[in-house]
């Protein structure tokens, strides 16, 4: 089984293949647009479009625009655990032009495990095989997994790989925390490099990548072809550059005007007829992380998330006047 040149290729400098990873909630179509005002990763990933079993998929698959974030591609990831809907919504994604499908098998949330969608899959290896490969079988362009290590423990960690690896995707992108872990112990990036040992087809590494130095030894200790962030990119955007500006010795030195324009993006992207309080809640969402990349910083993220200001434009206002004194 090959995997084309153009999935997970290095650049001309050595660098690994960067995505911005999917996220519920704070990585939604704002973040996405937002993000790409910056760039420098490959490719991201939409967060999940549910496919429930009694889903009409044709109205579900609207909400996808695979042109978002034009030039930089954007994949259809697909949550669900009916083989047929889940191929027939792949097939809508391609009628889209999605130039890639990956199939949730890690959203930890109870109520999608609840329903045998996200990380429920891994709690059986044949059912992980039966509906990717309904999804591979019905579609042209790339099918990939997305998964965690395990759902209550790691004890179908390999029989979960090879049955990912046998339905036929191109590779596995591995957040390496058990769905019973949720978001908090350290992510365990050893099981990536026995991923990695394991199988033939690539493997991309995802978890607790926050800074530059983060990516350099998940790349050296686990061998992966590729890496993921996500919650470093909300705390940092300029990661992606800063670790492309690693491999090509060309020094990157983030802006102030490119991270006012980030925040100006990502207000402008919030939709027009939400509410006032709604638009300030979702940019205190977005500007909580940025508050944690100093300790400087981390001593305002209260003055910052108890601000009274009502009015988007106002509070982003305030908000940029805080970081000004601060922002590494």
């Amino acid at each position: 089984m090959s995997t084309p040149v153009s999935l997970l290729a290095k650049d001309k400098f050595g660098c690994p293949y960067l995505q911005l990873a999917p996220m519920e909630g704070v990585g939604d179509s704002c973040f996405r647009k937002a993000m790409a005002s910056i760039g420098g990763f490959d490719e991201a990933v939409r967060d999940f479009l549910r496919v429930p079993r009694n889903a009409h998929v044709k109205s579900l698959a609207r909400v996808y625009e695979a042109n978002e974030l034009s030039p930089i591609p954007l994949t259809a990831q697909l949550m669900g655990s009916d083989p047929e809907l889940m191929a027939a919504m792949a097939q809508e994604m391609v009628l889209l032009g999605a130039p890639r499908i990956d199939i949730n098998c890690g959203c930890p949330s109870n109520t999608v495990t609840g329903r045998g969608a996200g990380s429920s899959l891994l709690k059986d290896p044949n059912f992980i095989y039966e509906v990717a490969k309904a999804v591979v079988q019905s579609v042209s362009i790339p099918v990939t997994i997305k998964m965690r290590s395990g759902y209550e423990d790691t004890s179908l960690f390999q029989e979960n790989l090879l049955a990912a690896q046998e339905s036929g995707v191109r590779y596995i992108t591995l957040h390496p925390r058990t769905k019973v872990d949720g978001y908090g112990p350290p992510a365990q990036w050893e099981f990536i490099a026995k991923a990695k040992s394991l199988l033939k087809i690539p493997v991309v590494g995802n978890g607790d990548i926050l800074h530059v130095q983060d990516a350099l030894n998940m790349l050296r200790m686990t061998g992966c072809n590729g890496l993921m962030i996500g919650r470093g990119s909300i705390i940092n955007p300029f990661i992606f550059h800063q670790i492309r500006a690693h491999f090509s010795g060309i020094p990157y030195t983030p802006k102030w005007e490119t991270l006012m324009h980030y925040f100006d993006v990502y207000l402008a992207a919030t939709p027009a007829d939400s509410s006032m309080k709604l638009r300030v809640n979702k940019l205190k969402q977005l500007l909580s992380f940025i508050f944690k990349s100093s300790a400087n910083l981390l001593e305002k993220r209260q003055t910052l998330l108890t601000s009274s200001h009502q009015d988007p434009v106002a509070f982003l206002a305030f908000a940029k006047s805080l970081l000004r004194e601060e922002y590494p």
